[in-house]
């Protein structure tokens, strides 16, 4: 059978970093690791081929060759998703559906021939052996969960590496905690499932074969669910591995709060060549972090928890979120101020949504607010609920926070700061490529000639080099992160 896997494009987001990607010439961030696993599930004699939307156009002549179209998507990409199910449609294709958006909403996909839900690992072969005797069903799912060990290597073969900054790994899948607007525990459980220290060994030396030599991006939602293995097992591993490959790679992830509290646990991350972990800070207020189960984030200093983490030698990059009950017209400036002093450069701040499958959706539902379903994009001013605080107060705040802290001149100082104080010997440096250089002249041009804020750029260019010229590709990195920031919310800046 002739397969084509497809991946709708993402709107421009605060994720998508798609200005940042062009100082570099590349289309996008990551390519879609879900499809590439489920294409090593899928008999090895089918023909399969991939098109990710975000790097190239979904031709037709590839549709009419398809017997089968397999489409997998988040939230944020329904608008896409939608749009692409109704053209191949249009040309009579059969379609297979899943992954989180199809599990999270089956309801508004009537067009979609076959539903298989949840994890692939268990409902994929159902719905192949079906399809082998002629019987298949419109929806496979099932409540249990997926043991990780039986999860195939991910089929790279597939992927046009040239075109993304960054390739793909899974460690582990669920999360320990439960906070009530994150949708991870009700699609993927709270025990964490893990696989063996050899399929990570396995799956690192896969891309070492192809040839990547860049960023790898460990998807687990918190990557420290298990830190006993982290520390004993996997990470040691990671470390030889690495050093015998001379640190091909640089790594970054997702963890909670208290990998601040481990400092074994932060060494080992650094050995093994981490060099950043996305943080869910989410509010300064004690009282928000209690109504959304935040308990991790509670009964400690946060700023100083995410000091701990940089001094260690791990950028952090964290979200923030506007638009909880007990927030009050303050809350705007503490983001601000905490920001600022944690020297956060990436930080995401959005306003509260309520995915369909979460604790605060069910609640809000009984209580009569929720007025249309998430996007899956909390950075778009919109939200599917009745605050408390009025409508027209959090939007108005949640636009000041976004011009105290990408407005440039703030921007720029946040990362001066950032620099000034943390240890360059801790923190690991990028191998510089072409695509590097040339994004350096790029930012030259683009950021030191044309750039309204230029005079910022080149200050912090020349302070970088005289004092902390080890950090000067981390300071334009933050630059062209700057600029893409600023464009994502230009209507607001």
């Amino acid at each position: 059978m002739n397969i084509l896997l497809v991946y709708p494009k993402y709107p421009d987001t605060f994720w998508s970093f798609r200005d940042a990607l062009k100082f570099i010439s590349k289309k996008a961030v990551n390519p879609p690791l879900g499809l590439i696993t489920v294409s090593s599930i899928l008999p090895e004699s089918w023909h399969k081929k991939l098109v990710d939307m975000n790097i190239e156009s979904l031709c037709k002549k590839d549709i009419l060759w398809a017997d089968y179209i397999f489409i997998s998507a988040m939230n944020v990409q329904q608008e896409s998703t939608l749009e692409t199910i109704h053209r191949c449609k249009s040309l009579n294709k059969k379609i297979v559906g899943g992954g989180p958006l199809f599990t999270e909403q089956p309801e508004i996909f009537s067009m979609v021939d076959h539903l298989v839900l949840n994890e692939a690992e268990l409902t994929l072969p159902e719905f192949l052996n079906d399809l082998a005797k002629g019987i298949p069903k419109r929806v496979y799912q099932s409540d249990a969960y997926a043991q990780l060990t039986d999860t195939p290597l991910p089929d790279n073969s597939l992927v046009k590496i040239s075109k993304y900054n960054t390739m793909n790994i899974q460690f582990t899948r669920g999360c320990p905690f439960n906070c009530d607007f994150c949708d991870i525990t009700a699609l993927l459980g709270h025990e964490v499932r893990m696989k063996s220290t050899q399929q990570i060994i396995n799956e690192l030396e896969a891309l070492y074969d192809i040839g990547w030599r860049n960023n790898v991006f460990f998807v687990d939602d918190n990557f420290i669910g298990n830190r006993k293995v982290l520390k004993s097992d996997l990470l040691p591993a990671v470390i030889n591995w690495m050093e015998k490959r001379n640190y091909p790679f640089i790594f970054s992830t997702e963890a909670s709060i208290n990998l601040s509290d481990d400092n074994e646990l932060m060494e080992l991350m650094t050995r093994a060549g981490f060099s950043t972990v996305f943080i869910g800070i989410e509010t300064t207020e004690v009282a928000s972090l209690a109504e959304c189960g935040k308990i991790q984030n509670i009964n400690r200093d946060l700023i100083q928890s995410v000091h701990r983490i940089q001094e260690n030698g791990l950028e952090v990059t964290g979200g923030f979120i506007l638009g909880f009950d007990n927030d009050t017209p303050s809350i705007f400036q503490k983001q601000i101020d905490f920001i600022r002093e944690s020297g956060i450069i990436t930080a995401m701040v959005g306003l509260l949504n309520a995915p369909k499958k979460t604790r605060l959706y069910k609640r809000l539902k009984q209580e009569g607010r929720i007025t249309n379903e998430s996007s899956g994009n909390n950075t778009d001013f919109s939200l599917n609920f009745i605050p408390k605080m009025d409508r027209k107060e959090l939007i108005e705040g949640y636009k000041n926070v976004i011009k105290g802290i990408y407005g440039g001149r703030e921007y720029y100082k946040r990362v001066t700061d950032y620099l000034r104080r943390i240890n360059p010997d801790k923190h690991i440096r990028m191998k510089l490529s072409l695509n590097h250089l040339m994004a350096f002249f790029r930012s030259f041009v683009k950021l030191g000639i044309f750039d309204v804020y230029r005079r910022q750029y080149w200050k912090l260019l020349f302070w970088t080099l005289f004092t902390q010229p080890r950090l000067v590709p981390l300071a334009i990195t933050y630059s062209v992160y700057g600029f893409h920031f600023r464009k994502v919310f230009k209507d607001v800046l």
